[in-house]
């Protein structure tokens, strides 16, 4: 007697086995971008969010004050549903990585993930701008987020052209 398998059967237990969420460490940044973007009036799915990040990951932003120190504060995932998520929803957010510097060895990446930020995708220019140091470790076949250190542009900081597209790329 042959065995046949219906594919949509097949496909409903590979993606109920995880193997439908992103491959590799710049996939999972991709989706992290794509799960906090979208226009005004549209929820986030903030379970597919903290699916991209180990239990224990944080956000930390760096701030500088003109003319004053660093300030550096901490957020745990929740932290950052909780204080961003009804802004990004009721205002719009959109945030796409414009250029990255990967560094990798083995199950360990950092990505500079240079970003801009608009609050409608078709805005002409940029309302933010800048760095996203992302860490990810490599959890089986799983690339997940540790870390995010991320600093805005500002007057007399701008992005390095180090870490900006090249011209005509």
């Amino acid at each position: 007697m042959l065995n046949i398998v219906n594919p949509l059967i097949l496909l409903v237990v590979v993606a109920s086995h995880g193997l439908a969420q992103p491959q590799g460490p710049e996939a999972t940044v991709g989706a992290l971008y794509e799960v906090i973007s979208g226009p005004a009036g549209q929820k986030r799915d903030w379970d597919k969010f903290r699916s991209l990040f180990v239990e224990d990951a944080k956000m930390r932003v760096v701030v500088k004050r003109q003319g004053g120190p660093h300030e550096l504060r901490t957020l745990t995932l929740d932290d950052y549903v909780n204080r961003s998520g009804p802004m990004l929803e009721q205002r719009g957010f959109f945030e796409k990585q414009i250029a990255a510097k990967v560094e990798r060895y083995d199950g360990l990446v950092q990505i500079f993930s240079t970003y801009e930020a608009r609050s409608k995708a078709d805005d002409e220019k940029p309302m933010d701008r800048g760095i996203n140091s992302i860490q990810l470790v490599q959890i089986g076949e799983a690339w997940k987020i540790v870390s995010i250190v991320w600093q805005a542009e500002s007057s007399g900081v701008p992005v390095p052209s180090t870490y900006l597209p090249k011209a005509g790329g």
